[in-house]
């Protein structure tokens, strides 16, 4: 079974943008509330404080799932290895359980950071490795550049943007999306839709939301400093949401909101 529907990995605790005591706090909320999965990245300049937070949290290092990613400007041969080292020594752990490349390279050429993060799986500072903002190609392409399995590719995914050509070339290559920006940044709680939903079930629209997700076949990551939001967007997997309302979300996604495009990251690569 892929990590990422093992016991709670489905719903995993974002960091990003988080630093300092704010995510510490955030962290130590997001443990009580239930989560055990939890994802950094080199990018987020918060490895320390998560790995603090974490390790303040006492929970067994066995029962964690934690995932952080590859900065891209360290994917030359020179600073591949140096780069998750430290990160590995920021998160105060000697393994990490899901290593991703944070995006793909600006040539395109996506063979020589794969095959480095293969070696850092080789190696044993990973125990699984994964990719994000790859697109349907760039998949099917990683999967005959690496033999260790790709547990996921984390992407943007909400229900306000259609990602039936990216989740139909993930299922079939065989490697499972996971979203960020989840609630679209807040942008969903513009559509009056989610709350309407959500009252039938008793859940918010938030809810709602992240709910849909995981019923496409997606884990989620999420982020709040909330405790009483932490708590909620945790709180997904005690319903089911109807094909009548699955429906009615899934026609927002002709919206087609895109929040990271490369007007904002220089890495983005051209979307499916």
């Amino acid at each position: 079974m892929n990590i990422y529907f093992q016991k709670t990995h489905q719903r995993a605790f974002g960091t990003f943008p988080l630093e300092g005591d704010v995510a510490k706090r955030a962290i130590l909320a997001a443990a009580e509330a239930g989560y055990r999965a939890f994802d950094t990245a080199q990018m987020y300049g918060n490895e320390r404080e998560t790995g603090g937070a974490l390790k303040a949290t006492g929970i067994p290092r066995e029962d964690l799932c934690i995932t952080t990613k590859v900065h891209p400007d360290n994917f030359g041969e020179d600073g591949f290895m140096a780069s998750v080292e430290q990160s590995l020594k920021a998160l105060q752990v000697d393994c990490v359980d899901v290593l991703l490349l944070h995006w793909p390279p600006m040539d395109g050429n996506i063979a020589p950071s794969l095959k480095l993060l293969q070696a850092a799986h080789d190696q044993g500072l990973a125990r699984y490795i994964g990719v994000s903002n790859y697109t349907a190609q760039m998949m099917k392409d990683a999967t005959s550049i690496v033999d260790a399995p790709i547990v996921t590719n984390q992407v943007e995914f909400h229900p306000l943007l259609n990602q039936d050509r990216l989740l139909a070339g993930a299922n079939e290559v065989g490697i499972p999306l996971s979203s960020y920006c989840s609630v679209a940044r807040g942008e969903v709680f513009k559509h009056p839709d989610f709350a309407e939903i959500g009252a039938a079930y008793g859940k918010t629209a938030g809810q709602v939301v992240l709910r849909w997700i995981v019923q496409k076949g997606v884990s989620v990551n999420t982020m709040s400093t909330n405790p009483e939001n932490i708590r909620a967007n945790f709180d997904i997997m005690d319903f089911t949401l109807s094909s009548v309302d699955m429906a009615r979300i899934e026609k927002l996604t002709k919206t087609g909101y895109r929040i990271v495009g490369e007007d904002l990251v220089p890495w983005a690569p051209k979307w499916d």
